[in-house]
């Protein structure tokens, strides 16, 4: 299979995950067979850092990550994450790292969940030019705007914010 002859050509998959969103939820089995196959494939090649996406389905998402992608066989950013907060939980202890970006800032809920996340997880995005903001697609410009916005949720100023997110940005660089 293509993915399979390709995956040794990068060390970057994503986004993949599972999306149960009225618009998707009819071919979630599908998509489960198709994520187990990724995670299989990215477990067995080691070192991939994976973008996971988890729209109404953070803890199959995470079933399915702590089954076939153990600590350690590779690292899982999870694309604007909004599960719960135990969920949030589970997914630090499995060594996942969650991106930001200003549209999550929209939401109190999602604002308070942001506030419960390890700051040595954090990392930024822009999800554009899909996520738009005042009408206008965000930009990597953005990712200014939301480390300042989530340096306010967890008590830092934007400059130590932004050291934070870099440190791990290095952190899921690292082999």
């Amino acid at each position: 299979p293509l993915f399979e002859a390709l995956l040794p050509e990068t060390r970057y998959v994503g986004e993949v995950g599972l999306d149960a969103s009225p618009a998707h939820y009819r071919s979630i089995d599908r998509q489960v067979d198709v994520f187990r196959r990724i995670l299989t494939s990215c477990q067995r090649a080691g070192d991939k850092i994976l973008s996971v996406h988890s729209v109404r389905t953070a803890s199959k998402v995470l079933d399915h990550i702590e089954e076939l992608l153990p600590k350690g066989s590779g690292k899982v950013v999870l694309h604007w994450f909004s599960g719960s907060v135990a969920d949030a939980r589970r997914a630090a202890a499995l060594g996942c790292y969650f991106s930001v970006n200003q549209a999550m800032f929209r939401s109190e809920r999602s604002v308070a969940l942001l506030g419960t996340l390890p700051l040595d997880r954090l990392l930024t995005e822009t999800d554009g030019p899909f996520v738009e903001v005042d009408g206008s697609p965000v930009t990597p410009g953005g990712v200014d705007e939301a480390v300042r916005m989530l340096g306010d949720v967890v008590g830092l100023g934007a400059e130590e914010m932004r050291r934070a997110i870099l440190n791990n940005l290095k952190a899921v660089l690292e082999p």
